[in-house]
């Protein structure tokens, strides 16, 4: 058979070599050392949290080695194609601080390599596709999806393994006067690979995560072009990779099935093999204590979900960080003010088993990262998400930001700064005592002491209260108040013989907590009423004196 004729006749308008797609996108001037790595997402909606794995590897591989970190569009599959996912793809990643060198950007292509969404690239992979024709190592195949399900029907009755390969690649060895004939009626058809392996053969592979993997080579005839002409991901990520340059790709471990046929495919195009580092999937507890896939049923799966939370990226960033590197946390603790850029990333510290997706570790990794930053960047990031989740809240802070930056700042700074705040969502009921809008009493009065003794602490404070007292002159006031009604002013001394007094300083400070902010548990008194004012610390004791009765 003349297979330069029968690639002509297959795709008549590629008129492109190789080589001319080689001097097209000729090699990358980089240091030897530096990575070139991608992240190739489909266009398929939500954004799933796991993703962040692997596209934080990707940078820091790239990024720490002076290399190119690229995004590549993979739209070849229409039928999963969602209306707006790129633009929110682009935001998602924009917003956890995952820094593209090149690729697709809002506002269009970045980067000599493009394009760089891939139904875009299609004479570029028809320009391969049609040398591997040539090359005797693909042809067409004129199945239809009947055929194809008949055929699957009869190696399940068989036992077979189903694909297509073998006695079944039913246009594997057709004659060119057969596929001529089925051109001119206008059939369609898909471009096959023509596999040469054996699947009694195993071979071995070095992947940077996994290890030694030892996999069967690959012996099925995958399809390259669909029949209207678009690749499959095998064939387009193949010639992707090559032209741009890719050294390294992380992806998911379920693509270590079609390693084998990968490897094979670079083979047969003469393109040098990236290395691979495949991910496990991430896990989670289910409600009987057992591991599962983190699925998409799972509220948290959506990487959205954490945005609407408001958790701050900077604290996603930090826990997928402590998920990938077994030595990350202990380097924190010894670094806790340096970027978790400057952190030395290595994949030889990545667990070949997978992570475990904890959410109460997250929250905690979220309070240490919110305790560290400015109040001002507290201000300016609660506000920011407010605008869009909690628009009451965007009011309150907008009206004064000056005021709501000096509640941020209540017990931030020091060795032990307050950790009160997990996520932007838990702000509004941290702040709302400091808004008369969204004050609320949210404890009830300690059921344990007498109204009247409360009451009689609440006058006692009012009384004595000098709004120009310093924090020692103040509470040397609020201990006066618990002598006066028979309550210890020293805890040493209420502790030796407790019964000897009503209750002790600690009690009548919780009176006065519950009269200003309504509840048992919140930031310094002194500093509470000191941004609250005199006229609104004054008039919330009062009132609690009268919800109290005579």
């Amino acid at each position: 058979m003349d297979l330069n004729l029968l690639a002509d006749l297959l795709y008549p308008d590629i008129h492109t070599l190789p080589e001319d797609m080689e001097k097209r996108y000729p090699p990358r001037d980089l240091p030897a050392d530096a990575k070139v790595t991608r992240f190739a997402p489909s266009p398929t909606g939500m954004v799933h949290f796991g993703s962040l794995l692997p596209t934080r590897v990707s940078e820091r591989l790239a990024h720490q080695s002076g290399g190119v970190y690229i995004l590549r569009i993979e739209d070849t599959d229409s039928k999963r194609y969602v209306e707006g996912a790129v633009e929110n793809l682009i935001k998602t990643y924009k917003y956890f601080h995952i820094d593209f060198d090149e690729g697709v950007t809002e506002s269009g292509d970045k980067g000599n390599y493009g394009p760089y969404t891939q139904s875009q690239r299609v004479e570029i992979y028809q320009t391969y596709a049609k040398e591997l024709i040539r090359a005797g190592k693909a042809y067409p195949c004129f199945c239809t999806a009947e055929e194809l399900d008949a055929m699957r029907q009869a190696q399940e009755a068989e036992g077979a393994d189903p694909g297509y390969y073998g006695k079944w690649a039913k246009w594997r060895d057709a004659d060119f006067e057969s596929i001529k004939a089925e051109l001119d009626k206008g059939t369609p058809f898909v471009l096959r690979f023509r596999s040469e392996g054996d699947p009694e053969h195993k071979i071995k592979f070095s992947d940077l995560v996994k290890g030694e993997v030892t996999v069967s080579e690959n012996y099925m005839d995958h399809v390259l072009l669909k029949s209207d002409g678009i690749p499959t991901y095998h064939m387009a990520h193949a010639v992707d990779d090559h032209l741009m340059g890719t050294t390294h790709v992380v992806r998911g471990e379920e693509w270590l099935p079609s390693l084998p046929f990968h490897m094979q495919l670079f083979k047969a195009l003469g393109f040098r093999l990236p290395k691979y580092l495949h991910i496990s999937q991430l896990m989670k507890l289910d409600e009987n204590g057992n591991k599962k896939k983190l699925s998409k049923r799972d509220n948290e799966s959506g990487v959205s979900y954490f945005r609407e939370k408001g958790f701050p990226a900077a604290s996603v960033e930090e826990y997928v960080m402590t998920l990938l590197n077994s030595n990350y946390e202990e380097w924190r603790t010894a670094n806790p003010d340096l970027p978790y850029t400057d952190f030395p990333f290595s994949v030889k510290k990545m667990s070949p088993s997978g992570c475990l997706f904890d959410m109460d570790k997250l929250t905690d990794v979220s309070k240490t990262v919110i305790s560290r930053m400015t109040a001002g960047d507290v201000c300016a990031e609660t506000l920011e998400w407010a605008k869009d989740y909690d628009p009451e809240l965007a009011g309150a802070i907008s009206a004064d930001k000056d005021y709501a930056t000096r509640i941020f700042a209540i017990g931030r700074g020091g060795k032990k700064p307050r950790k009160d705040i997990a996520m932007w969502s838990e702000v509004k009921d941290y702040v709302s005592l400091f808004y008369d809008g969204m004050f609320r009493k949210t404890d009830p009065w300690p059921e344990k002491f007498a109204a009247s003794d409360i009451r009689a602490a609440l006058v006692g404070y009012l009384d004595s209260f000098d709004y120009a007292d310093d924090s020692k002159a103040w509470f040397d006031k609020v201990k006066a108040v618990a002598d006066s009604i028979g309550f210890a002013s020293d805890m040493k001394a209420y502790k030796a013989d407790p019964g000897a007094y009503k209750g002790s300083v600690a009690d009548v400070s919780m009176f006065l907590r519950l009269a200003i902010t309504g509840r048992q548990n919140s930031p310094d008194m002194y500093e509470i009423i000191h941004i609250i004012g005199e006229e609104r610390s004054r008039e919330r004791v009062a009132a609690a004196i009268k919800e109290l009765g005579e």
